[in-house]
Parts: C-alpha cells; structure tokens; sequence
C-alpha cells in the first residue's frame, strides 16, 4: 500500500539528498532541509505522573445508607401530597399529609395513660411524704411507688407510638394541653436530599407501612465499574476514576469478589464526593481508570508513534538523522499516547512523519 504523502518526486528528492537507511544501526540518516520534504515536525516529550490503565463502563448508584423510603406509618386517606419528584427537601419538611383514624385511636389511648399517670403522680407524691413523716409503713410506700411507674411506663409507650405515628413532641405537647383529638398525619422527610421517586396518588387510601416517596442524599455517589476479569489483577484500591467527558473524579474503594457469569466481569466501587450535581442516579457512563506513575512516562501523539512487529517505536533527533527508539505505550487518550522507556525527557522527537521513517527505516522505499 503505497503512503498517501510519499510522492515520486518526495522519493527522488531523498535519493540526490543521499537519504539512507541503517537497519542494523536503528539510525536514519537525514539532512535538514529534508525534513520539510518529508512533512517532519519535531516536538518535546511531555512527562507526566500518571497514566490511564483501563476504560471501563460504569452505572451511577447511590448508597444504601443515602436513599431512604419515606412510608405511612399509620393507615389512613392521603390528602395533599407536598413535592415532586426532583424537588430538593430539607429534614423534617412534611411531604404527605393524611387522614387517619388510627391516629384518632393512639392519641385518645395517650391521653388516658397521662391521665392516669397524673392521678398516680398524687398518690406517689402523697404517700412519699407519709413515709417521711412515718405515718405509713415502707411496704405501702413501695406498693404506691410500684404503681406509679408502672403508670409512667404505659404512658411512655403510648407517647413513643404517637412520635413513630408521625407526631412531633410540639404536637404530642399540644394535644395534652388541649386534650383535643387531631387525625390529621403528616409524613415528614428523614434527611436533606433530593426526591426520586412519587409512589402514591393524593385521594387514595393506603395500609399501615405502605411507601410514599423514595429520597436521597447525593452529596456522595458510587460507581459500579465492570472490569473485564483478565485485567483486575493490574487494578488497585486507591486508584483514581475520571469520567470520560467530566471533571468528575472518584476513587476506587473496593473490588469485588465474584465474577458476573453473563458478562465476565468484577465489580469495582469508586465513590465520587465532589461535583456530583452533573452526576444522575441511574445513568450509565464511560470511565478511565489512572494510576500514578513509578518510572518516567511522557506523553506523546498517536502519530509520533511507528509500530513494528508488535513493537513501537519513537523517533529522537540526532545530529545525523533520527535514532529509532523503541518505547512501551502504558495507555491512550484520544490522539495522545502514554509512553515509557530509556528517556531522559529532554529528546526531540518526529512527532508527524513518523511512518515516512519507518518505510525508510526499513528500506522499503515509498512503500510500507
């Protein structure tokens, strides 16, 4: 296949130039003013201290201590539902509020407890200062006290049942000092985040538990990378993710265990804690795994690069021509290349022509 810029003038030029070729020696012979000729453009290696090892594609997950089910906790008739899916929510906001009976039920079981428990208090009270004073014997005082908090647990119980009902202390305190019933429940968020899912219609009615809203918290996101099986082994905990198109970054944190048997691959979590507003739960996306470098590593363009025989090979600048170098290409973005080898970084290097050299290179005229 003949090269689209060796032209049969370009070949007649390198001949009276004495252009040559030694293989043996990996050094091209070349004049200056045939650079031009050839389209050779010279350039600096640029090092760099970290290098991408491995494209991967990743699924967006939230963590499971960051997603909660916001669900009724007591049966009722849902009046008005507060927000939307995507709304951000503040803790404690109300979401839903509701009719329900069962409310109507624990907060009149409350209100006998109390009442009871306040008719107890006196008789505690009383009889503690009859004791003091050694008008009755310890064993009534020690039946009265017994009593008395046996009441005060009961009432305790009824109280904890109106707080998992959805009632505030303010509102349980309320309720006491006005001793009139409300059946009105509100559905309150647990944390700051955002709403993902609406699972109920206002005007329905719903069971005990039934969900209401899922939200979460996306200050911190996962990445669930799949990992072909055959390269887990050079990936490590600690490395760094980018997010192809992004300034996103993340960090690997753990490696799974287990193979996928449909697709053969390992499951590998970063967790991402900054810039996660460009992020969406769900969404699917394409990552580049960087490690740092622990030998010298520069970067490249593709078009510096001349492969042979499995082997690649870059092309340094010498007072006489070119060396041909061979060098290891530890990874690729885009139209640059990562590369290593015996260089010190201060080389100047073909970084356009580089497949003109090697036809040379390996005497095979305007043809390679």
């Amino acid at each position: 296949m003949s090269l689209f810029f060796v032209r049969p003038a370009m070949v007649l030029l390198l001949t009276l130039a004495g252009f040559g070729s030694h293989a043996a020696e990996n050094i091209i012979q070349i004049s200056k003013e045939n650079l031009d000729n050839l389209g050779i453009k010279l350039g600096k290696l640029e090092p760099v201290t970290q290098f991408p090892v491995l494209s991967a594609p990743a699924k967006v997950m939230v963590p499971p201590t960051q997603e909660y089910i916001v669900s009724a906790s007591q049966a009722g008739l849902i009046d008005k539902m507060n927000v939307a899916v995507g709304d951000k929510v503040e803790k404690g906001q109300v979401l839903v509020e509701l009719n329900s009976p069962e409310l109507l039920t624990l907060q009149r079981e409350y209100l006998k407890a109390d009442s009871v428990r306040r008719i107890h208090l006196v008789n505690y009270n009383r009889d503690k200062k009859l004791l003091e004073e050694g008008v009755i014997p310890e064993r009534r005082w020690l039946e009265t006290s017994s009593e008395y908090h046996s009441v005060v647990s009961e009432a305790d119980e009824q109280r904890q049942l109106l707080e998992i009902a959805g009632m505030t202390a303010a509102e349980i305190d309320h309720l006491v000092k006005t001793r009139r019933l409300a059946g009105r429940l509100r559905a309150r968020s647990p944390i700051t985040g955002i709403v993902l899912e609406r699972l109920a219609v206002a005007g329905t009615r719903i069971d005990i538990l039934a969900p209401l809203y899922r939200i979460a918290n996306l200050d911190e996101l996962w990445l669930e990378i799949a990992i072909p099986q055959e390269r887990i082994g050079g990936i490590k905990i600690g490395d760094r993710v980018m997010v192809e198109n992004s300034e996103v970054s993340a960090k690997i944190t753990l490696l799974g265990q287990s193979v996928n048997p449909e697709n053969q691959t390992i499951l590998a979590r970063a967790v991402v804690t900054k810039d996660t507003a460009s992020l969406r739960a769900g969404q699917r996306l394409n990552t580049r795994i960087i490690q740092p470098s622990d030998k010298a590593t520069f970067k490249i363009p593709n078009t510096a690069i001349a492969q042979n025989e499995g082997e690649a090979f870059i092309f340094i600048r010498t007072r006489q021509g070119f060396l041909v170098t061979p060098v290891t290409v530890a990874g690729k973005q885009g139209d640059e290349s990562i590369i290593s080898g015996k260089l010190t970084g201060n080389e100047e290097i073909a970084v356009q022509g580089a497949v003109a050299l090697k036809a040379n290179w390996l005497g095979l005229g305007s043809d390679e």
